[in-house]
């Protein structure tokens, strides 16, 4: 995703640069994030393609789909691919993003048996497809954001459900325990079942070789015993490292990925430059789609030119899951509690409704916000603890907008033009406004322009609420 949008950035501000683009996947650019939704069936395979097929050749891109780089000579300026060519660069741009990680246990000693897959591309995603056609049910090792999207995906195939985590709650990094409690709650009224402090001890497999066979999962217990879980088909979810086994063979310095400056250059090689998860700038290692975009257009602009000034100097990262069922929203520090020195916490739960609201504040600033089940104060708090606007004295608007008196900003009409709709790409409510007053009148038509709504699609509702808010302006007015 982030390579895909670099290539598109740059060739938008220099229609002339020679670009060849290597893929190690052969079929187009497309959405990740929305893969869950392609596993539950609610969307095609080929609507969630971020390029369309004829852009590459009538954009002068030479595009190489399904031809990996093997190896990259920085003294040559040169990369090695797998179909024998040596193709020299000026400037090379890693966005090789991460690779499903695979825990070593047993039963994986020699790779993935039939009935074992990660969750991680499209492929992945046909197989799981294929395999859940005439599986009975399904564990998913690993209760993270990948493997509650997988977990939703399965379960909208029919399938019998059952999330494995180690952790003592669903989705750690973002939640608190509270959250995790009712997000479990959430998924169970789905038909998906959870157990948390699970210690996969490793998998059960029928069969020699490469005719091994998934035959259940076994859990170490507390006591030292163990239970064995029957399934036909596990999903491996256990988090993603970056990839930078090129890098690392080219001798690039690698810390978590590979590490960059404030212009996403090598430190080790300013000729060559990294976006997305595969590179590490300041420390931080970014997993979501929104700065990985960020890199690709501050790197546009720096190597076309027209923006010589750019520089990336980190992102809040703000994690959202919008699958069938279930809405989250989830930014910065969530895990202080009432009894944290320092920090003030507004929070609202109703177990019964699935739904679960809390507000970080510390020094009068938004520093962390989770939103699940209903987010309809997702615009308010990301605008707030995005920009570390002051916030309102009655501290209930944060949770539930204009129910202290205050105006809601999730509307329309009380929405500022500056006030971002799309965090992924960055659109402000102006201009969506804008590209509605130059002739385009559907949400269709609005996202093809802005790009509001192709990241996690978690902005579309407001998307069409604000489109449909200007065509009754419009009809008011004539």
């Amino acid at each position: 995703m982030a390579g895909a949008r670099f290539v598109s950035e740059l060739r938008s501000r220099d229609p002339g640069v020679p670009v060849t683009v290597f893929g190690a996947e052969t079929q187009r650019p497309y959405n990740r994030v929305l893969l869950s939704n392609v596993l539950a069936g609610m969307t095609r395979p080929d609507h969630i393609s971020l390029v369309d097929a004829a852009w590459y050749a009538s954009h002068g891109v030479d595009a190489r789909l399904g031809v990996e780089v093997v190896r990259v000579d920085r003294e040559a300026r040169a990369v090695h691919a797998s179909d024998g060519t040596v193709t020299r660069y000026g400037t090379l741009v890693l966005a090789t993003g991460s690779t499903a990680f695979v825990p070593p246990m047993p039963g994986l000693e020699d790779g993935l048996p039939g009935g074992a897959l990660v969750f991680r591309t499209l492929d992945d995603c046909r197989r799981i497809s294929e395999l859940a056609e005439s599986a009975k049910s399904a564990v998913v090792v690993g209760g993270g954001l990948l493997g509650i999207e997988a977990a939703r995906g399965l379960m909208g195939r029919g399938l019998e459900v059952t999330v494995l985590h180690l952790a003592g709650h669903l989705m750690e990094r973002q939640l608190d325990p509270a959250a995790g409690k009712v997000l479990a709650r959430t998924l169970a009224s789905l038909g998906i079942g959870t157990r948390v402090q699970a210690n996969v001890a490793g998998l059960r497999t029928t069969g020699t070789g490469d005719d091994r066979t998934v035959t259940g999962v076994e859990l170490a217990l507390p006591d030292g015993g163990r239970e064995i879980l029957d399934t036909d088909l596990v999903i491996l979810s256990c988090g993603v490292r970056p990839e930078v086994s090129l890098a690392r063979d080219a001798g690039l310095a690698i810390g978590r990925a590979v590490v960059v400056d404030d212009e996403l250059r090598s430190v080790t090689d300013p000729s060559v430059r990294a976006i997305g998860e595969c590179s590490e700038h300041r420390d931080e290692v970014y997993g979501l789609v929104a700065p990985a975009w960020e890199q690709a257009t501050v790197l546009a602009g720096l190597l076309a030119g027209t923006d010589p000034a750019a520089r990336f100097t980190g992102a809040r990262q703000i994690t959202r899951l919008k699958a069938a069922g279930i809405e989250l929203a989830s930014m910065g520090e969530t895990h202080f509690g009432d009894d944290d020195d320092g920090v003030e916490v507004v929070r609202f739960s109703d177990m019964a409704r699935g739904t679960y609201k809390k507000a970080v504040i510390r020094d009068g600033r938004l520093i962390g916000a989770i939103l699940l089940g209903e987010t309809s104060a997702a615009g308010t708090l990301t605008q707030l603890y995005d920009r570390a606007s002051p916030l309102p004295s009655e501290r209930l608007d944060l949770l539930f907008p204009g129910l202290g008196g205050a105006p809601e900003a999730a509307s329309p009409v009380r929405m500022p033009d500056a006030a971002t709709v799309c965090n992924c790409n960055n659109v402000s409510k102006g201009q969506i406004r804008a590209c509605w007053q130059d002739g385009a009148r559907t949400a269709d038509e609005v996202s093809r322009r802005t790009r509001a709504g192709t990241g996690c699609g978690s902005c579309r509702d407001a998307l069409e609420g604000i489109v449909s808010w200007l065509d009754e302006q419009e009809s008011v007015d004539a």
